[in-house]
């Protein structure tokens, strides 16, 4: 399988040098797929390749935010984050059946991590068995872990099912806690989406409940109060959004009493979709407000999510899309202290532990991995072949003429 890795780098800088005598070698390197996969590849080989041999709580570092709460709390949930979080956003990529031979290949070597590793953690006799009954954050990161077979059917259809009923077992004990007032509602929902999905019995008020909580805390325009009071922050492209369309994509099959409301979620999405390409600067850049912003490109996963869905407003062409989270992508990564010994330090750009909340630990910015949602979908989709165009930011910024930007009322 090595070979098979060395192969793919060897195919990325050869490919790389040859593209670049054909046109500008910058902009193929920030917007080509290969690149993509280079840097999903280096944020998620360490987290699977460690759980898939029995050894990520040996090799993945102890480390908390400076401003940590319960740092021993914070590292002893850290596992289900960290687990969570990368297959939220590379389980498209594993669900997919073609590319190059080289893509191929490292495909296989992650699908055989990815099994392994869920089995190393849902078995109580494993030195990397997680536990999910260990504190509230556990039925965040649970849910991540919802998306992901959301996401990705092929991964519960290749589990084995003593496997499978474990992971039933694990997402259902963190019914036990109650969440917080907030996006929090949306993580029980979801685990309850993916209980809906590939269990005999699911919680329909769970459901409801954060889906009507969160129609009475939105706001207009395409976003939603995260609780009773507004932040300005990244938690709508975070957690509300996706979720709320993650949600949707089950609970529609189940029944039809959400039509009407699902209908204007789905504007709202678009909206906001508009929203988030616009927040993203020339450069790759973007406005480092709110809390969380060590999730770095996650700030993004709405947008991502949209890709993948093929549900991308007509305002946003799907190479204007490829182009700005290439460059969000370059940016939030081309730090040298990105990485410390191959794992994702604590910031924005680079390590920068003074930007981090008191919740975070070596898991958290993992969340980044949902930039990578288009990989979910072919080489050969327009998303990947159609021409590469500037987004809002660069059109308006270098003098061109450009669309206005338009609210929306979506209630």
């Amino acid at each position: 399988m090595m070979k098979n890795v060395w192969t793919l780098w060897i195919f990325i800088c050869f490919a790389a040098m040859t593209y670049g005598q054909k046109r500008n070698p910058i902009a193929w390197k920030e917007t080509s797929r290969a690149f993509w996969l280079k840097e999903m590849d280096r944020m998620a080989r360490p987290v699977m390749r460690s759980l898939a041999h029995d050894s990520l709580k040996i090799n993945m570092p102890q480390i908390t935010s400076v401003a940590v709460d319960n740092k021993e709390h914070r590292i002893q949930v850290q596992y289900v984050e960290v687990l969570g979080r990368v297959l939220s956003g590379i389980s498209p990529w594993l669900a997919l059946n073609d590319g190059s031979e080289e893509e191929q290949a490292l495909r296989k070597q992650y699908r055989n991590w990815t099994i392994q590793a869920l089995k190393n953690a849902l078995d109580s006799n494993a030195n990397d068995f997680m536990r999910f009954d260990l504190g509230g954050q556990q039925l965040v990161d649970a849910s991540f872990i919802s998306v992901a077979f959301l996401r990705c059917p092929w991964l519960w259809d290749h589990l084995d099912p003593v496997t499978q009923g474990h992971l039933i077992e694990a997402i259902k004990t963190t019914r036990q806690f109650r969440p917080v007032f907030s996006n929090w509602l949306l993580f029980s929902a979801m685990n309850e989406a993916f209980l809906a999905q590939y269990s005999t019995s699911w919680d329909v008020m769970r459901v409801d409940y954060a889906l009507q909580q969160l129609e009475q805390w939105y706001v207009g325009d395409g976003m939603y109060m995260d609780g009773p009071h507004y932040a300005y922050d990244y938690y709508n492209s975070y957690v509300i959004h996706p979720f709320l369309s993650g949600i949707i994509d089950v609970i529609e099959q189940k029944t039809k009493n959400y039509d009407s409301m699902f209908a204007k979620i789905k504007l709202r999405n678009q909206r906001y979709a508009i929203i988030l390409e616009r927040l993203i600067n020339t450069d790759g850049t973007f406005p480092p407000s709110g809390r969380s912003v060590i999730y770095r490109g996650a700030a993004f996963h709405h947008l991502a999510d949209m890709a993948l869905k093929k549900r991308l407003p007509k305002e946003l062409t799907e190479g204007q899309v490829r182009a700005a989270l290439s460059a969000v992508m370059k940016k939030t990564f081309e730090s040298p202290s990105t990485y410390h010994q191959n794992w994702l330090t604590i910031g924005l750009y680079g390590d920068q532990p003074g930007l981090g909340d008191f919740y975070n630990n070596q898991g958290s910015p993992y969340l980044c991995s949902t930039i990578f949602l288009p990989l979910g979908l072919s080489e050969t989709d327009s998303f990947w072949t159609s021409k590469e165009e500037e987004w809002s930011s660069k059109r308006i910024w270098s003098g061109q003429d450009w669309k206005k930007d338009q609210s929306k009322v979506i209630q």
